[in-house]
């Protein structure tokens, strides 16, 4: 069978999620589409034969400079982008993992806007992407487990 449906690739992604010392969350503000100006978690594709917990910190370090250790998995989730002529723009299943800075220097990577940890009131005042919050509560209830 051949067509456009066939050309579709659901990618792998990974996310992390870091909390301060403060307990404000690490978020990025992404330079690129999808969802290009809003704020979200580090994290990226993953590459062919990369074992996802080493793409998390791989990504982390490109995305923000900090070097991090990858602990448990917070959620799973997918985002499946609008239509285009009837088929998804992209399709992403994201695994986002709890994670700990243990060195590195803050700063945007090369894909990104910006860097920066956010307390709450500042998490109020951003454009998010959609379903992010959700993401950090669990990951906060997860981190107090601990």
């Amino acid at each position: 069978m051949t067509g456009p449906e066939n050309e579709l690739r659901i990618e792998v992604a990974v996310g992390g999620v870091a909390f301060d010392d403060r307990g404000r969350v690490l978020l990025i503000e992404r330079g690129h589409p999808p969802s290009a100006g809003k704020w979200t978690l580090p994290g990226g594709r993953v590459k062919l034969g990369e074992p996802m917990r080493d793409a998390c910190a791989r990504e982390l370090h490109e995305e923000t400079g900090l070097h991090v250790e990858v602990g448990p998995v917070v959620e799973t989730l997918e985002r499946i982008g609008p239509r285009d002529g009837g088929v998804p723009r992209y399709h992403f299943v994201i695994v986002d993992f709890l994670v700990t800075a243990v060195g590195g220097a803050l700063r945007p990577g090369s894909d990104v806007t910006a860097a920066r940890f956010c307390d709450q009131a500042a998490l109020s005042a951003l454009p998010v992407t959609e379903g992010l919050i959700p993401v950090i509560d669990n990951a906060r209830a997860l981190a107090a487990e601990a």
